[in-house]
């Protein structure tokens, strides 16, 4: 049976504090623009997707893409 690694996104300076709400939240808007700027047929997106996927809770993530889709959502995109 094949090993599974477990992994989180790396440490970032811009954020100290074990209280990582704005890491996900800012991981998640880089991923949103990456896309917008390279498509999303680009696979230079993925380290963004894993990292606010790993930091963020899911129902952020799908509270966030509803507002996303009704144009509501508060970020910069």
């Amino acid at each position: 049976m094949a090993e599974i690694e477990l992994k989180t996104a790396p440490a970032d300076v811009r954020f100290p504090t074990t209280n990582q709400t704005r890491h996900c939240f800012t991981r998640y808007i880089e991923f949103h623009r990456c896309l917008s700027a390279k498509g999303e047929e680009s696979g230079d997106c993925a380290k963004f997707a894993h990292y606010y996927r790993s930091l963020c809770p899911g129902e952020w993530v799908e509270k966030w893409n509803e507002q996303r889709e009704n144009g509501t959502f508060p970020g910069p995109l």
